[in-house]
């Protein structure tokens, strides 16, 4: 079994205390990695702060360290691709692109650290003040406290880690538990790409010991968090006046109306309802079908889903691999037999074999059931017909969530009056809601969380604008 370390300082460290991390299609051990206690959480906070204080890297430094990090991760493609597949259990083929994104979200990163700029201010345009000038700079935040989660387990800590180091940050990192090795092989390369000692920290362990103690600890300047909705309610509570940027929860919305092209609609929703079994926050979770072409598209949709191959994520075919773990599928599951009991209907799928679930496909759904209100992070879809868009809107707005939604449509003004209304942080017209590319803001509304992700909007949330005002008459 493999034996994996914590980072601080610089330094690779081992502790007594492990957690063990399995392949998660065949349910078995593959690693042991180093679990952080309070002590070793406090003396990363104290390194990290030595090293903001005593950063003397230049942007174009910066752009160096980043660059070099992404050309050694591209020239590592295959390796961390396998890390993926198992201890995420991502299907191969999607594990090979979650590798390339990571590459191009450090490129970018690399590149934004060249464009870090503020603005002038025209002051001298007030009374009394024709003799000034003003400008803005923005400048580093200071320690970045990253909590990342389990379904992109390289990506997302790309996403974190790339845009606070490529704006001056340090960043103490906490991988999601079940999937810390993609984070540590990262942080690995980083420091072969020449990042000093002290810039990154990387600290697996539960929340209730990490990540508490780094909500607790003044010295963290922001916190960037994505995760569950109530923990991120938790970070609101516990960080005062703190800088967050919170990717939680979504249950995204896709409407197809009676105009659209429902062959292509239809396999742009099977494809993008269940990669990764559903386990991603912008995934299809509740679709809306004008009753003009329920019928139709229901079966298109099934026919494109039928095509879908579930099973062993090292098999270059899979396109949907198990859960994260049996609990997950199980509660799933759980969620599926209770809307059944409420008048649902399994359209197709519902079975379970372990963690692995069945694509599912749910109609003769109401909004008060879990499947619809909830996020179920599986794959899971339900249908449901509406006869005017202005009604459907309504309905698609009683969700407390507002990540991404999505509209089908041949009818611009239709796209236009959707994209106005629809509740949501990102609108896609004629592609699912989990349309995304690394350069992109992305960030919610409502309960799905507040501050954007992609490098050039993450850096400017992790930097601070300060304002400079030159007297001339001094």
């Amino acid at each position: 079994m493999k034996q994996y370390s914590l980072l601080i300082d610089g330094e690779w460290l081992n502790t007594d205390e492990k957690i063990q991390v399995t392949d998660k299609y065949k349910q078995e051990p593959i690693a042991e990695v180093s679990k952080a206690d309070k002590k070793l959480v406090l003396q990363a906070i104290d390194s990290a702060e030595d090293a903001f204080k005593n950063n003397t890297l230049s942007a174009y430094e910066r752009y160096q360290i980043l660059y070099k990090a992404a050309n050694l991760l591209q020239e590592q493609k295959e390796e961390m691709a396998q890390i993926i597949m198992q201890e995420a259990g991502k299907p191969i083929k999607q594990s090979r692109g979650e590798v390339d994104r990571a590459v191009e979200t450090l490129l970018v990163s690399a590149e934004e650290a060249k464009r870090i700029t503020g603005e002038g201010v025209p002051v001298e345009s007030a009374p009394g003040s024709e003799n000034r000038l003003a400008f803005t700079i923005r400048v580093p935040v200071g320690i970045v406290a990253a909590i990342s989660p389990f379904n992109f387990p390289l990506n997302l800590v790309a996403h974190k880690i790339a845009p606070a180091l490529a704006a001056g940050n340090t960043v103490i990192l906490k991988p999601a538990s079940q999937t810390p090795i993609s984070a540590i092989k990262l942080a690995e390369i980083l420091q072969e790409a020449g990042l000093p000692a002290g810039m990154l920290h990387v600290l697996p362990g539960p929340g209730s010991t990490v990540g508490n103690v780094l909500m607790e600890d003044e010295r963290i300047a922001l916190y960037t968090f994505t995760g569950s909705t109530d923990v991120g309610l938790q970070f609101k509570q516990k960080t005062g006046l703190k800088k967050l940027i919170l990717e939680l929860g979504n249950n995204s919305p896709v409407i197809v109306d009676k105009d659209a092209d429902l062959t292509k609609a239809s396999k742009a929703i099977a494809a993008q309802s269940f990669a990764y079994a559903g386990q991603v926050c912008i995934a299809v979770q509740r679709v809306y079908l004008h009753k003009e072409i329920r019928e139709e598209f229901l079966t298109k949709f099934l026919d494109e889903i039928k095509a879908l191959n579930v099973g062993n994520p090292s098999d270059p075919t899979t396109d949907i691999g198990p859960m994260i773990d049996e609990k997950e599928a199980k509660r799933a599951e759980e969620w599926i037999q209770e809307a059944v009991r409420n008048g649902a209907t399994i359209a197709y799928g519902g079975n379970r074999e372990g963690a692995l679930l069945e694509p599912t496909v749910l109609t003769n759904v109401s909004r008060n059931m879990k499947v619809v209100c909830e996020e179920i992070f599986a794959p899971v879809v339900t249908i449901t017909e509406f006869e005017n868009i202005d009604d459907c809107l309504i309905d698609v707005n009683q969700s407390k969530y507002g990540l991404q939604g999505a509209i089908f449509t041949n009818n611009i003004n239709t796209a236009f009056y959707a994209a106005k209304h629809m509740e949501v942080g990102g609108m896609m017209v004629n592609d699912a809601s989990s349309y995304r590319v690394d350069l992109m803001p992305y960030g919610g509304v409502k309960n799905s969380g507040s501050g954007k992700e992609g490098p050039k909007y993450t850096i400017k949330e992790m930097t601070n604008e300060k304002l400079i005002v030159l007297n001339l008459d001094f």
